[in-house]
């Protein structure tokens, strides 16, 4: 399912509740360096260094603008988070920073009570700009879904991205990031997917530990994934690996 507007909803969200979607991304294609087997956009188009056009800053500013002005404040005062997510990773978008800068400033003028979020897969915490950016916003969500190299090319499939460099990265970003990690299991291309067992989930917590992040957040399968053969975790036993991050001292939540 790809986004075909550039300001989507609001709509509610499992994690952030009312939230109003920013799409900087192609409406197009799906446009990820990543290719995770459950994602709701589906499996890249095997040539994923085709260029495609961004959606222009300009018209981000003015879309959101004119969403803003056509609103009526109940509707404005409902939206919990401005959220950029979309047709696959925001911080791709060249002019992410000068963006995110536009849209606090929207968000300053017409819905000061709602955060800004970003759902990253951390790929580009190593850009100056990005990094920056996620430092401008109230949610910067950074997704590992697993603790060793194996695991992590197994569920996300980067196009190109080094596992110890994303690690490292979120590491340094440290507690001002929420981690968001999806749990399941499953198999794929005849390999085993599970990141809940011990080799891969203490590997992890280590990673939690010495992020420190203010926050962790869990959550399984809610739509259908492109890989067929995958299991939604419940939220009873989402808990349980919740609360082996709660015992580091580190709020998590379950969803």
């Amino acid at each position: 399912m790809l986004f075909e507007n550039i300001v989507v909803g609001p709509i509610h969200s499992r994690r952030l509740g009312t939230s109003l979607g920013v799409n900087v991304l192609p409406t197009q294609k799906k446009y990820c360096s990543f290719n995770c087997i459950y994602c709701e956009c589906g499996w890249n188009e095997v040539d994923t260094t085709v260029k495609v056009p961004f959606n222009d800053r300009k018209l981000i500013k003015s879309e959101l603008l004119s969403w803003c002005r056509e609103s009526d404040e109940a509707k404005r005062t409902s939206v919990d988070s401005i959220t950029f997510s979309g047709n696959g990773e925001p911080t791709l978008h060249p002019e992410i920073l000068g963006i995110v800068e536009d849209v606090i400033a929207l968000r300053n003028e017409f819905m000061p009570q709602a955060k800004v979020t970003i759902l990253t897969n951390s790929t580009m915490l190593s850009k100056p700009d990005v990094w920056k950016a996620l430092h401008l916003i109230d949610n910067p969500l950074l997704k590992i879904d697993a603790g060793t190299s194996h695991m992590y090319n197994l569920i996300s499939k980067p196009v190109s991205a080094d596992f110890e460099e994303i690690k490292a990265n979120i590491i340094r970003f440290g507690h001002d990031c929420v981690i968001q990690t999806m749990l399941l299991r499953g198999e794929n291309d005849g390999e085993k997917i599970d990141n809940t067992v011990d080799e891969e989930f203490l590997p992890y917590l280590e990673v939690v530990k010495q992020t420190n992040p203010r926050e962790v957040m869990f959550y399984s399968l809610d739509r259908v994934p492109p890989a067929k053969n995958l299991i939604k975790i419940e939220k009873d036993e989402l808990e349980k690996y919740a609360d082996k991050v709660r015992q580091l001292g580190i709020k998590a939540t379950a969803y």
